[in-house]
This record gives C-alpha cells, sequence and structure tokens, in this order.
C-alpha cells in the first residue's frame, strides 16, 4: 500500500469551462447591455465614493499591516491606498455597499450587480499597472482582457 499522492489535475467543471468560454468569447453587441453595465458602474462608484463620509466605513479600510504601499499595486479610489489586489477587492467592495442597499431585483436567485464589481476593479487595476510596469498594454477598458497590440 502507497501513500504517495498522484499529483493530477481534475478537469474543470463544466460551469467553470461555459463562465470561462462566456468571459474569453462571447461578443457582446447591446448598446442595452452597455448602457445598463455604465450606469451600475456609475452607482456603485457614486455609492463607494459617499461611503467614504462614514468613519464606520474609513475604519475598515486600508492595508492589513499600517503603512503598507505595494508597489503598482491596486488603487481604492477616493482614498492614498495602494493595496495588494486581495485587501484591495476588500476595501473596495465595502465600500462600494456600505451604501448600496440591495435595490436591485434580477430573479428568485440573485445578487446585486456591484456585489462583484470589488474584485473586478481591484483586479483589473492590478493587472492593468503591473502591465504597464513591464512595458506591455493596460486593459482594455470596456472588457478589462489586455490587448494584443501595444498601442494606447
Amino acid at each position: 500500500m502507497s501513500t504517495q499522492e498522484l499529483n493530477i489535475r481534475p478537469e474543470f467543471d463544466r460551469e467553470i469551462v461555459d463562465i470561462v468560454d462566456y468571459v474569453m468569447n462571447y461578443d457582446i453587441t447591446s448598446k442595452v447591455a452597455y448602457d445598463t453595465a455604465h450606469y451600475c458602474l456609475l452607482d456603485t462608484l457614486g455609492c463607494g465614493l459617499e461611503a467614504l463620509e462614514y468613519p464606520a466605513c474609513k475604519k475598515l479600510l486600508g492595508p492589513i499591516v499600517p503603512g503598507t504601499v505595494v508597489p503598482n499595486g491596486a488603487r481604492v479610489p477616493g482614498t492614498q491606498f495602494q493595496l495588494d489586489p486581495v485587501q484591495a477587492a476588500f476595501n473596495i467592495g465595502a465600500m462600494i455597499r456600505w451604501l448600496d442597499f440591495n435595490d436591485t431585483w434580477l430573479a428568485a436567485e440573485w445578487g446585486h450587480p456591484s456585489d462583484n464589481l470589488g474584485g473586478i476593479l481591484a483586479i483589473a487595476d492590478w493587472l492593468s499597472r503591473n502591465a504597464v510596469a513591464a512595458g506591455k498594454s493596460a486593459a482594455d477598458h470596456e472588457t478589462g482582457i489586455e490587448r494584443d497590440d501595444q498601442s494606447p
């Protein structure tokens, strides 16, 4: 009997494959979809920036170790913080949900559209800043995906 473990990666679940395929390959052509996303982002950023007026929210923000600045780190809007992407996602998520009161009803199983934006904004900024620091193009502003060309 052997106690050796096999180092074989299992195949991804079908749902994960479908999500990745949609994110990477689906061409969104609907003006309504882009307009809706635009308004959601504006609402999210407005709620997040207004949350900075609340001391209880501001106490949650910043690096885990006070004074830490991550080179090319993700920025937290409305603050001087430049953090690792995980801590930035928490900071941004806390800000944007502080005053956003689940004011959207999409389906029986739903989440508010801004629930994902803390992580999306943090990782998009972190990836873009690190790409630019390495002499590459920043992520596309509509998709958050790196462009193949080196054009601005």
